[in-house]
């Protein structure tokens, strides 16, 4: 792993309880990220399954940050931020394997387009299909129901998801976000009031107010396997729920959330 004072990209991971998956991320770093200088910053959110002990004898030079509890996923990223030395900083998935070139990839297309504080690449699923929901519009109210409505009518989702042309969007997926440094600087970290989805939504519409923009760039691609760690928390449907609201406190008025909580009621399987 290149190392140096000042790195160029820091690769923050949030883990929990997904050991070998998070071995095989880290493994993937040095293709990903052939030609920069970076360093590795894994948040561990009380894993009960060995991780530590397994990447501290497997990459001592990664930076391994353990806590006592699970403080969720917007805290702890914003715990790998704090300790972050480049200049380009990505979040990371331990369920992903970027693929060559892939994260360098990024930054390229962040020193190209000056205007761009954010980009995602192309999540793909194992078997090479696009992942559905890896970027978006924000989450209104109208968007939400032509959402629902387009899945309930089957006409199909509104985004093509396997887009081979880069675009201005308005979200990215946080399994893998390379933001500049300056938003960081700018906006600051990750909600923390929301434990776990939409801080990725919430991070970007923050950037776009600032005045970046946010891109995904399909030139570059990685795998994400999705939902692993989520598969053992029974806390995942509560917490979806609550950051959805909590993002509508934060973002919109009054009638945007009575609205919101009508929808809810309505269509209780809605997703964002």
């Amino acid at each position: 792993m290149m190392r140096c004072q000042q790195p160029t990209l820091s690769v923050i991971i949030v883990t929990w309880n997904v050991g070998p998956l998070l071995l095989r991320t880290l493994e993937r770093l040095g293709g990903a990220c052939a030609g920069l200088t970076w360093e590795t910053i894994v948040v561990d959110n009380a894993s009960g399954d060995g991780s530590q002990q397994a990447v501290r004898a497997a990459f001592p030079a990664v930076t391994y940050l353990y806590n006592d509890s699970n403080p969720g996923y917007a805290k702890a990223n914003n715990q790998g931020l704090a300790r972050a030395q480049g200049d380009f900083l990505l979040l990371l998935n331990p369920d992903t394997e970027p693929e060559p070139g892939s994260l360098a990839g990024l930054v390229q297309f962040l020193h190209a387009h000056p205007a761009a504080g954010i980009v995602g690449p192309a999540l793909v699923l194992a078997d090479g299909a696009p992942q559905p929901y890896s970027f978006g519009g924000d989450p209104t109210v109208a968007y939400l129901l032509r959402r629902n409505l387009a899945r309930l009518l089957r006409t199909g989702p509104l985004h093509d998801w396997g887009a081979a042309q880069a675009a201005r969007v308005d979200w990215v997926s946080g399994a893998c976000l390379l933001a500049r440094r300056a938003v960081f600087s700018q906006i600051g970290g990750l909600d923390e009031a929301m434990f776990m989805y939409f801080e990725d939504n919430d991070w970007c519409l923050r950037s776009r107010q600032a005045g970046w923009e946010v891109w995904r760039e399909p030139a570059s691609r990685v795998v994400h396997l999705g939902g692993q760690s989520l598969k053992q928390n029974r806390r995942a449907p509560a917490a979806y729920y609550a950051s959805l609201r909590t993002f509508y406190q934060r973002h919109y008025g009054p009638l945007d959330r009575l609205a919101l909580a009508l929808l809810l009621r309505l269509l209780p399987a809605v997703d964002a």
